[in-house]
């Protein structure tokens, strides 16, 4: 890169599915200033997702602290730099205090678009494709764990909210029926995806896929390599999390399950992706007189195995 090119702040979501829903921005930054130079700040979970980004020379992951104790971090981190851009997608006080040429900051906004709407906005632009930019190491890795062989059905099963999170018993029934005989994924391996601290959330599951088939990768990569070695399936079925958005960024067919959170807002984007949910809309769920935001309990369960399996075959055949 040229050491003359622009410097950009890119202060992005703390969270790993609103730091995927972000990339595309980033990456069309990088595509109209030619040999920028980038900062990307964002939460400590999100980080590994632009180390191998082009035009990043460094990555701040903001550890949170009392008292808003990390955005002073992230000032005295940034202050001392003249900016060409600041981009900030998390609307602080901090996008209005470092020095920079141009800032564009973000206003929260409620209107019923998706969530790569709102951000492209920003910079007055068409939405932009989330994607995932993985290092060699990663790739070989991710070759390492899913080798080359017969198709493989990956999927998400956990959530950070319990009531989001589709049953374990129920996923281990829709991997035994698309991998059947008369499935659409006839004898696939199946790679399950999440972190060891949901492990036993997923037991069920896990205990069900025969031996051989399983991919088991539970708690047992990093970011970097699980971006990868989704690139290696040939479909991704999960809940609405972070490994959803990183599968339709990494370009394979994903079927987002949804329940108490909305498509509209943070359906996956992709080439080919799909959503799914049970007969009640996000409305029917969230603003029921009984609907309690604090219950971990699952809001999913109108949603059936045989429907999945149907909008599953439908996202394939499109």
């Amino acid at each position: 890169m040229s050491s003359a090119g622009p410097k950009i702040l890119f202060i992005t979501a703390s969270r790993i599915g609103d730091a995927v829903l972000s990339t595309g921005l980033l990456a069309h930054l990088v595509r109209i200033h030619p040999g920028c130079r980038i900062t990307v700040a964002c939460g400590t979970a999100a980080a590994a997702l632009f180390e191998a980004a082009p035009n990043v020379e460094r990555v701040i992951a903001m550890v949170k602290r009392k008292r808003a104790g990390h955005w002073l971090d992230l000032w005295r981190a940034t202050c001392g730099t003249f900016w060409s851009l600041v981009v900030d997608l998390r609307g602080s006080v901090l996008g209005w205090l470092v020095p920079t040429l141009r800032r564009r900051i973000i206003k929260s906004s409620w209107e019923p678009k998706h969530r790569t709407i709102h951000l492209a906005a920003l910079l007055g632009i068409e939405a932009q494709r989330p994607v995932l930019w993985t290092s060699p190491e990663a790739e070989a890795e991710a070759a390492r764990l899913i080798p080359d062989g017969t198709p493989v059905l990956a999927l998400g099963p956990t959530a950070n909210w319990g009531a989001k999170q589709w049953p374990a018993e129920r996923f281990a029934e829709l991997a035994r029926r698309l991998t059947a005989s008369d499935g659409i994924l006839p004898g696939a391996r199946v790679a399950l995806f999440g972190a060891a601290a949901e492990r036993e959330s997923v037991r069920a599951l896990l205990d069900s896929v025969p031996d051989g088939r399983l991919i088991d990768l539970v708690g047992r990569c990093d970011l970097g390599v699980a971006a990868a070695c989704l690139r290696r399936a040939s479909l991704y079925i999960g809940n609405d999390s972070g490994l959803m958005h990183m599968a339709a960024a990494a370009g394979i067919p994903t079927l987002g399950l949804f329940g108490p959170s909305s498509e509209v807002f943070y359906g996956p984007c992709g080439v080919r992706t799909a959503s799914v949910r049970g007969p009640r809309s996000f409305e029917d769920i969230c603003h029921a007189p009984d609907f309690d935001h604090r219950s971990s309990a699952c809001m999913m369960l109108d949603l059936e195995v045989g429907t999945v399996v149907e909008a599953a075959a439908a996202l394939l055949r499109s």
